[in-house]
């Protein structure tokens, strides 16, 4: 498929990943192979794609370690299908606990990149359990952008989202694409994701890839849904809702341009000195 510099087909799979891992494997394949019919040269899944488990012990039995994992699955489902494939992230056995890492995959199904997750959800929500990924998850230490045939792409994974500065180091590391994989839950999404999304998008003069799980899990806890294609002036220009499915919108790289060009944020920074006074 011969394919254009500045415009490209994305695609976001929205999921309600359960405990049972082959189940989740099987709908995302099915949902991958539905956005790929629909014209996505790069599709993205969500946050855990394949196993979405609450019980911190029943992760750890279940996972494996990356060289023998289900990421060899969706490897040969980009090569099948000849996209290019984020799997949002997958759970992968570190010594006693985990990591939460994003795998990137070509066309020809090589694994481009991968990305572990820096920020750990570790929250007490109002009227909700106590969330402790990092009871489970060992927090990744180094940002990672990709290159992609339209441009470079900045990873991060859901509780990223909350600092801003990731993204602004992304974005000067050329990225000008930024992806969210995320299990947002209800009450976050509910306030602040639309908003949140829409302010990276802004901020850094860029495109953002949001595919998201969504609805009720297995223990009862909800996630908020809402896969969201951002472009760089903020305006949102694909919606996945509140139902398992797929979301597949044109994007022009063109728009970035035009946004750096109009507001040159990223070449304002500077270096702060604070004065406390007393």
């Amino acid at each position: 498929m011969e394919r254009s510099k500045d415009k490209f087909k994305v695609g976001l799979i929205q999921m309600t990943s359960s405990h049972v891992m082959d189940d989740n494997i099987r709908v995302a394949d099915e949902l991958i192979r539905q956005a790929a019919s629909q014209g996505a040269e790069f599709i993205l899944t969500p946050e855990m794609t394949t196993l979405l488990d609450f019980e911190s012990k029943q992760v750890l039995k279940k996972i494996t370690i990356e060289r023998d994992t289900s990421w060899r699955h969706f490897s040969s489902l980009a090569k099948e299908l000849g996209v290019w494939l984020l799997i949002g992230s997958i759970a992968i056995k570190v010594g006693k606990k985990a990591t939460n890492k994003s795998f990137l995959f070509s066309p020809e199904g090589k694994k481009i990149a991968t990305y572990d997750k820096i920020h750990m959800f570790d929250v007490n929500l109002p009227g909700e359990d106590a969330y402790k990924e990092s009871s489970v998850y060992v927090a990744g230490t180094e940002a990672v952008v990709a290159s992609l045939p339209w441009g470079k792409v900045g990873l991060s994974i859901c509780y990223d989202l909350r600092f801003p500065y990731l993204y602004r180091a992304l974005s000067h590391a050329g990225a000008v694409m930024l992806t969210v994989p995320a299990a947002f839950t209800e009450q976050t999404g509910t306030a602040h994701w639309h908003a949140l999304l829409r302010a990276r998008a802004i901020e850094n003069g860029a495109f953002v890839f949001a595919p998201a799980q969504c609805g009720k899990h297995t223990n009862g806890r909800r996630t908020y849904g809402h896969s969201l294609i951002v472009d760089p002036w903020g305006k949102i220009i694909g919606d996945g809702g509140n139902e398992i499915g797929v979301t597949v919108t044109e994007v022009n790289m063109e728009q970035v341009v035009r946004a750096r060009n109009s507001i040159g944020s990223l070449t304002h920074d500077k270096n702060i000195v604070i004065q406390t006074v007393s």
